[in-house]
């Protein structure tokens, strides 16, 4: 599992004074930069290996400014080519949103699908989430 710790800014706020719903996914995303690495250790666009499939999220109750939140990132699911992406956001020990990712290993210049090499499925399996 990876973990990252984010400061919320006062922009990531809404009128009611919580972080924005919008803001989840962008935070998700930045998380899942250890995983990019998995495929692009210097996350050159360049060299990019990966396309979003799909993503959802979860609200489970509310988040705030001036309190870090904490991401957890895991590997939840492992395919031929695709694999999904586990999230959790965390604020003074309570889980304010989870959701996941499916990103496919893919080749832009002949815009097709890639499998798995046992290297990068390696690399995925130790961040699976437990059981």
């Amino acid at each position: 599992m990876f973990s990252m710790i984010l400061t919320p800014a006062f922009l990531d706020t809404d009128a009611l004074g919580h972080i924005n719903n919008t803001r989840l996914p962008v935070w998700f995303e930045l998380a899942r930069n250890d995983v990019f690495r998995i495929f692009t250790p210097d996350l050159d666009p360049k060299k990019w290996q990966l396309i979003l499939a799909r993503i959802e999220v979860d609200y489970n109750g509310e988040l705030f400014f001036g309190e870090d939140v904490e991401i957890r990132t895991s590997i939840s699911r492992i395919g031929n080519s695709s694999f999904t992406v586990y999230q959790e956001a965390w604020q003074k020990g309570v889980m304010g949103a989870k959701g996941s990712a499916t990103m496919v290993h893919y080749d832009f210049s002949t815009a097709k699908t890639v499998v798995l090499s046992p290297e990068l499925r390696a690399a995925l399996e130790a961040h699976m989430t437990p059981g």
